[in-house]
C-alpha cells in the first residue's frame, strides 16, 4: 500500500478529530493497514496500546463499518481514549488513522465538578436550614417555650407569668388564647380556694389540703423562708450507661415531708449520694425539684467516703439506730465514728449558715437522728433562727440510752432546738426522763419543756401522717383493672393476696412475718395454692455488715419456706428485692386482701397509713404491730405482737375470713382518721408550735 495514495474519508473530513486540539493530553498517533498492523506511529505511542485488544477492536470496528469509532481503554492501569478514523483509496478502506489521548483527567474533572456542585448544594441547604431554624425559633419555639413556662407557673400557683404576650402569634395565637382563658379561670379558682383556706385557718379540725397549708404558711411565716435539713435527699439521680434517671428513696420521713415542701417551697439541704447527683446540679450545688415540675430547691452537700462510713454507716446506723429501736441488736460505738458524726454535723451547719447569711429570722426543720448536734450549732451562731427537730425514730427508755458514750453531747445538741418532736407521747416521756437522768437542767413536766443555759426547749408529740385525699381521681373500676394487671405482671393468680412493704431492715420484723405466714399455711392448709404473700423490700444500708447478713437471712428464709410449701407452680412468698415507686405499689395495695406491718419497734410506720389511704373501696384488712406508732391511731387494725408467730398467723386467718361489712366498717373509721389528720395538718401543727415558741 502506498501511503501517498491514502485519503481521509468524507466522514473524517466532515467530523474532524476533536481531541487533536487538546494539547498536553495526546498520548500518540498511528496508521494501521487493513490487516490491523501498525505501519506508522508517533514515538509517544506505547506498545501497550498497540497490543491492547480493546484498542484493536475499536480499529477493526472503524474499518469494518467505514465510520469513525472511539472507545475508552485501560492499559497498564492508565485510562486512554482511542479514536479510529478509516482511510480509503479510490475504491475501499485500506487502513485507519489512530489518535490516542490520555483520559485520566476526565474522572478527576468529573469528581471536581460533582464536588463543586455538592458543595454548593450543601451551602444552600445549610443557609436554608439556618433560615428555617430562625423562623421556627421566633415564630414557633419561643412562643411555645413561653407557653409551657406559663402553664408551669400556673400549675405551681405562681401568677408571675401569663401567656397573653403570645396571643398575637399568627400560627399559635388562637390556640393560646383559648388556653389563656382556661389558665385565667384556674388562677381565679386558686385565688378563691386560697381565700376559702384563709377563712378556715383557725379551724384545725376541718380538712387540710395543699392550698390550705400554703395559705397557712403564708399567714404565719410572712416572708420567712423554710429550710429542711436531712441526710436522705428527696430525689436521687443515678446514671446507667448514658442515661440519667431519678427515683424517690424508700423513706417514710421523705414520703411525709416532700408534699410539704411542694406546698410551701423553700430549700431542702441533704447529702447527695446518687452517682449522677453532681452531674445535674448547678454551680451552687442546687437543683429544682421535682425534676419534671420544680416547686422547691434541693441543695446537695457532698461527703467523702470516710465521712459516710463513719457518720452514716457507723455512728448513725450501727450506734444510734439499734440503740433507739431496742430490736435486740447490740449497738456499736466507735470513737472514730463519733468524730465523723461531729464533723459531718459541723459541715452541714456551715452549709446552712452560709445559705441563711442574708435571711432574717430563718425557719429550720431538722430531720433524722443523723443531725442531733445540728440544732445547737445553728442556734449558737444564729440565735434569731427558729429551729425544730423531728426525731422520727423511737426514743428509748433512759436506762437503755445511758449506754451511749456521748449521750450528754447528743442531748445538749438536740436541746439547741426550740422544739423537739416525737411520734408518740411515750417517746416524749422517755426523752424527758433521759434528760433528767443525764443533764443538769430545769424540767417543767406540766408544760413538757427543758430549760438549759437560759434556752427553753419544748418536747411534744406529733404523730406524722401522709398526704391523704378522701377519694382518688381514678375510678374504682379503673383501680380494679390496674390491680389485676399488676398481679398478672408478677404472675400472681391466687384468690387471696397479702402484701408487706418495707426497707430491708431488721427492725421491720420481716423474718417474724415470714415465719407467721409459714405457721398460717401449716395450720390452715386449705389456703395452699390459694394465698400468695408479696414482700416488697427496697435495699437499705447495703454497706453495713449487719444489713448484708440480714438480707441473706431473709432470702434464705423465703427460699426455705417456698421449698417446704411449694406445690405445682405455686409458691407462697414472692420476694421483690428492689426499689418500687408509689405508682407501682398502690395497685398492689388495692389488690391485697391483707397488709402486714410487723415492726419490732417503729416510730410511726407510714406503710400502714399508705395501705389504708389506697383502699378507696374500703376493703382489705390491716395487721399492725403493737410496737409501731401507728397502732396508737389505727385501732381498727388487727393489732398483734410480732414476736408471737401464732398470734400473727391467727390474725391472717381472721383477716381472710372477715365479712365484707366488717372490713368496710373498720377501713372507713381508719380512713376518717387519716382524712382528719393528714401530713398537711401535721406540718401546720408543727410549724404553728414552732412559731409560737420561736
Amino acid at each position: 500500500m502506498d501511503p501517498s495514495k491514502l485519503r481521509i474519508t468524507k466522514a473524517s473530513r466532515r467530523y474532524p478529530v476533536p481531541i487533536l486540539s487538546c494539547r498536553g493530553r495526546l498520548a500518540g498517533v498511528g496508521i494501521v493497514d487493513n490487516n490491523g498492523k501498525f505501519i506508522a506511529t508517533s514515538e509517544s505511542l506505547s506498545n501497550g496500546i498497540k497490543q491492547s485488544s480493546q484498542a484493536n477492536q475499536t480499529i477493526t470496528d472503524a474499518m469494518d463499518g467505514d465510520q469513525d469509532e472511539g472507545n475508552f481503554v485501560t492499559v497498564d492501569g492508565n485510562k486512554y481514549y482511542v479514536y479510529a478514523s478509516p482511510l480509503q483509496d479510490k475504491k475501499s478502506v485500506v487502513g485507519a488513522l489512530i489518535v490516542v489521548q490520555n483520559a485520566g483527567y476526565i474522572d478527576s474533572e468529573l469528581t471536581g465538578i460533582w464536588t463543586s456542585v455538592l458543595s454548593k448544594l450543601f451551602i444552600q441547604a445549610f443557609l436554608l436550614s439556618i433560615a428555617i431554624l430562625i423562623i421556627l425559633r421566633w415564630i414557633i419555639f419561643l412562643p411555645l417555650r413561653n407557653f409551657v413556662e406559663s402553664l408551669q407557673y400556673t400549675r405551681q400557683g405562681n401568677k408571675k407569668k401569663t401567656i397573653s404576650k403570645v396571643f398575637d402569634n399568627p400560627f399559635l395565637g388562637p390556640l393560646m388564647k383559648e388556653v389563656g382563658n382556661i389558665q385565667q379561670n384556674l388562677i381565679e379558682a386558686r385565688i378563691a380556694a386560697s381565700e376559702e383556706a384563709r377563712l378556715r385557718l383557725k379551724k384545725f379540725d376541718s380538712p387540710w389540703t395543699t392550698e390550705r397549708l400554703k395559705a397557712f404558711v403564708t399567714d404565719i411565716l410572712k416572708d420567712r423562708k423554710i429550710f429542711v435539713v436531712s441526710n436522705r435527699e428527696p430525689y436521687v439521680h443515678t446514671k446507667e450507661g448514658n442515661t440519667i434517671e431519678y427515683h424517690f428513696p424508700a423513706s417514710g420521713m421523705v414520703t411525709a415531708i416532700e408534699p410539704i415542701m411542694q406546698a410551701t417551697g423553700g430549700m431542702w439541704i441533704a447529702y447527695g449520694g446518687g452517682n449522677a447527683d453532681k452531674l445535674v446540679v448547678n454551680q451552687n450545688d442546687t437543683i429544682g425539684v421535682p425534676p419534671d415540675n420544680p416547686f422547691y430547691t434541693l441543695k446537695r452537700v457532698w461527703l467523702t467516703k470516710e465521712e459516710v462510713t463513719g457518720f452514716y454507716d457507723g455512728f448513725s446506723n450501727e450506734g444510734l439506730w439499734p440503740l433507739c429501736h431496742i430490736a435486740h441488736m447490740r449497738p456499736v460505738f466507735k470513737k472514730d465514728d463519733w468524730r465523723e458524726y461531729v464533723k459531718v454535723n459541723e459541715k452541714f451547719a456551715k452549709t446552712v449558715l452560709k445559705e441563711i447569711k442574708n435571711e432574717h429570722n430563718p425557719f429550720f426543720f431538722v430531720l433524722y437522728f443523723n443531725f442531733a448536734l445540728l440544732p445547737h450549732f445553728i442556734k449558737e451562731k444564729r440565735p434569731d433562727a427558729t429551729v425544730g427537730i423531728f426525731w422520727h425514730i423511737p426514743w428509748p427508755n433512759a436506762e437503755s440510752f445511758s449506754i451511749c458514750p456521748w449521750k450528754k453531747e447528743i442531748l445538749e445538741g438536740m436541746l439547741g432546738a426550740d422544739i423537739i418532736g416525737f411520734h408518740t407521747q411515750l417517746h416524749c416521756n422517755n426523752f424527758i426522763n433521759t434528760v433528767s437522768r443525764e443533764l443538769e437542767a430545769l424540767i417543767d413536766l406540766e408544760q413538757f419543756t427543758v430549760t438549759k443555759n437560759n434556752h427553753r426547749t419544748s418536747v411534744k408529740p406529733f404523730p406524722i401522717s401522709i398526704a391523704f385525699s378522701k377519694r382518688s381521681s381514678v375510678s374504682l373500676a379503673e383501680q380494679e383493672t390496674q390491680s389485676k394487671e399488676a398481679l398478672k405482671k408478677l404472675g400472681v393468680k391466687t384468690e387471696y393476696v397479702g402484701i408487706g412493704v418495707d426497707r430491708l431492715d431488721y427492725t421491720k420484723g420481716i423474718l417474724e412475718r415470714l415465719r407467721a405466714i409459714e405457721i398460717f399455711l401449716t395450720k390452715y392448709p386449705a389456703y395452699i395454692e390459694k394465698f400468695t404473700f408479696i414482700q416488697i423490700s427496697a435495699p437499705s444500708r447495703t454497706d453495713i455488715a449487719e444489713y448484708k447478713n440480714f438480707t441473706v437471712k431473709v432470702e434464705e428464709e423465703v427460699s426455705r419456706i417456698n421449698n417446704k410449701l411449694r406445690k405445682n407452680s405455686w409458691k407462697p412468698i414472692l420476694f421483690l428485692h428492689k426499689h418500687h415507686s408509689h405508682e407501682a405499689i398502690y395497685p398492689l395495695y388495692r389488690a391485697a386482701n391483707v397488709c402486714l406491718v410487723t415492726s419490732l419497734h417503729d416510730g410511726m410506720n407510714l406503710v400502714a397509713k399508705e395501705f389504708v389511704a389506697a383502699r378507696d373501696d374500703e376493703k382489705g384488712v390491716l395487721i399492725l404491730s403493737q410496737f409501731a406508732g401507728a397502732s396508737r391511731e389505727l385501732r381498727d387494725a388487727l393489732i398483734v405482737n410480732p414476736y408471737n408467730g401464732e398470734q400473727t398467723a391467727e390474725a391472717i386467718h381472721t383477716a381472710l375470713t372477715m365479712r365484707r361489712s366488717e372490713q368496710t366498717k373498720r377501713m372507713h373509721r381508719m380512713r376518717e382518721i387519716l382524712k382528719s389528720y393528714n401530713v398537711y395538718r401535721w406540718s401546720a401543727e408543727f410549724l404553728k408550735t414552732m412559731i409560737e415558741l420561736g
